[in-house]
């Protein structure tokens, strides 16, 4: 890697402190970070000798080359956009932007200003999504016909409510399709393709679901159908249905391939027809990729590797000046599928296409689309977060919920 270090801002002390720990790895020097939490970000700024700012503005004045966006989920547009118009280069957590408005501005912003622009998407740099991709390249499984993305993390209501402090709390609004992009990611990462469309439908809450004392307003799950560029058709599954799962698999013409979905889930399993086998190839081969390039430092990373491949992707990308293959436009691809998805929904299944915002004709009909669950954005017309419309926690839920917020030291309600 490159001798000059690209000077390096982080937003967020939570998950951005992963980011900011690699950044040393990948050529970059962590100079500052930036969180509202005033008192934890000072101790935070003593650990790593940087300077600290509760004022995002402020932040962007500082000797900064790149920032990364690790602030809540539905924030990055706006301070996407403020750093583009400072002059910095920005790798975004997922997802790209709140509303398909904010993902027009984001479009336009990037186009006006050249900077570099990373997705943190990470599901798709593990070392079998990865290899995948090499073989999908190679042309091991022909072209893809069908694909199935699953991101599926129930999560008990103690954990949760400790997510998700505060009743206006954005993890308490989303929709099940608003987190589309770590089962999407490897998919378009493998084949290279797009969504042009999508068709979904919601699973409501159960009644006889008994660990509820969370105060999550959205359904539980939702299947998701995307038709892509080439005709193909991938299904999404997520996002809280008893039984974790992170799998992905992919049918081509000539073959197919697949994680395992037990034991140890990073196996790679190949699989042949007896009539399209070549010469070299293996009825069935299943075994444990390794990752291409830095094994030693993806493997000391989070979330199997994939956090150590964002940042190096990103820092390659400044210094070559060249977009990163998860780029603006891609993070786009896969967020409007959470907005357009949702629709779907509340249409009971009806498609809906998924824009593609490379094209300013087609941004035009979408830069005034504000469509949000969320509760800063409450009016008539939007939409709740559950096919049930609103859904309202019981009393024991609002109880629990405070006395492990208090346990917590936080007290806004």
């Amino acid at each position: 890697m490159s001798e000059k270090k690209i000077r390096l801002g982080v937003v967020g002390i939570g998950r951005g402190l992963t980011f900011a720990r690699l950044a040393d790895a990948v050529g970059m020097q962590l100079v500052a970070l930036c969180d509202v939490r005033e008192d934890k970000l000072a101790e935070v700024g003593k650990q790593f000798g940087v300077a600290t700012y509760t004022d995002y503005d402020k932040f962007l004045e500082h000797d900064l080359d790149a920032v990364v966006l690790a602030n809540y989920y539905h924030e990055h547009a706006p301070f996407a956009i403020k750093a583009f118009e400072a002059g910095k280069h920005v790798m975004s957590e997922c997802i790209a932007c709140k509303t398909p408005a904010e993902g027009v501005a984001l479009a336009r912003a990037f186009e006006k200003h050249g900077k570099i622009y990373m997705f943190a998407e990470n599901y798709a740099y593990s070392a079998y999504a990865q290899e995948m991709r090499r073989l999908y390249q190679q042309g091991e499984i022909g072209e893809i016909q069908y694909a199935e993305g699953e991101y599926n993390h129930p999560i008990d209501s103690a954990t949760y409510c400790r997510l998700a402090p505060g009743v206006n709390h954005w993890r308490n609004h989303i929709p099940p399709t608003y987190y589309p992009t770590h089962a999407m990611s490897p998919i378009m990462y493998v084949t290279d393709t797009r969504p042009v469309s999508v068709n979904a439908l919601s699973i409501p809450p159960s009644e006889k679901d008994e660990e509820r004392l969370h105060l999550r307003r959205g359904d539980p799950a939702a299947i998701i159908l995307c038709r892509m560029d080439n005709g193909s058709i991938a299904r999404l599954m997520g996002l809280f249905l008893r039984g974790h799962s992170v799998w992905y698999r992919f049918h081509g013409t000539r073959g197919a391939m697949e994680n395992l979905r037990h034991g140890n889930q990073s196996m790679l399993r190949i699989v042949h027809e007896p009539w399209d086998m070549r010469p070299g190839d293996v009825r069935e081969k299943i075994y444990l990729p390794e990752f291409p390039i830095h094994a030693d430092l993806a493997r000391k990373a989070g979330h199997g590797g994939g956090d150590f491949f964002v940042m190096y992707h990103f820092a390659e990308a400044i210094r070559t000046g060249e977009q990163p293959w998860m780029n603006v436009y891609r993070a786009l691809d896969m967020t409007l599928i959470a907005f357009q998805a949702w629709r779907s929904c509340l249409d009971d299944g009806r498609p809906y296409e998924i824009p593609d915002f490379r094209d300013e004709n087609t941004r035009k009909r979408y830069e005034n689309d504000d469509f949000s669950p969320f509760p800063e954005d409450r009016r008539p017309g939007q939409p709740w977060p559950s096919i049930k419309g609103e859904i309202i926690p019981p009393p024991e839920a609002f109880e629990f919920a405070k006395k492990i917020w208090a346990e917590m030291g936080y007290h806004e309600v």
